[in-house]
């Protein structure tokens, strides 16, 4: 389902709590959302007013990602760059890393699966966006 984007502070800077297999409509409506917004790359669950730590990306061939429990465990190549967000009215100054290497959950069969991953370039940028979000950092 397609849901109206939260720009309330109080909601975007709150933590989230960890996501589980249950939450899995939630990735659906941020899919959903996501893929209804022109040029939107990526959303996290708090942008669509539910607090639980996931996001959600499009590769380079628009197929959509869902991460459960997004978290950065190592960044290479930091960098300092303006970046806008959807749930923001002004852009932001940013430290941002080159490559990234996240562990993350996936959704397998109804159950959650714990992954590693190492993200570059744009897609890592997004990544780290989303895990911003998660941990309640207004970008």
């Amino acid at each position: 389902m397609i849901k109206e984007l939260v720009k309330d502070e109080a909601v975007l800077s709150k933590k989230c709590t960890r996501a589980t297999a249950e939450d899995e409509k939630i990735a659906r409506d941020l899919i959903d959302t996501m893929k209804s917004i022109e040029d939107c790359a990526c959303l996290a669950a708090n942008q669509i007013g539910e607090t639980v730590a996931m996001g959600a990306y499009l590769d380079d061939n628009e197929d959509a990602h869902v991460l459960y429990n997004p978290r950065i465990m190592m960044g290479l190549g930091a960098q300092k760059l303006t970046e806008g967000c959807l749930t923001r009215e002004e852009p932001s100054k940013v430290t941002r890393y080159a490559k990234v290497k996240v562990s993350f959950d996936e959704l397998v069969d109804g159950e959650l699966k714990p992954r590693k991953r190492d993200f570059m370039g744009w897609t890592g940028q997004m990544i780290q966006h989303i895990c911003d979000h998660c941990q309640g950092k207004l970008v």
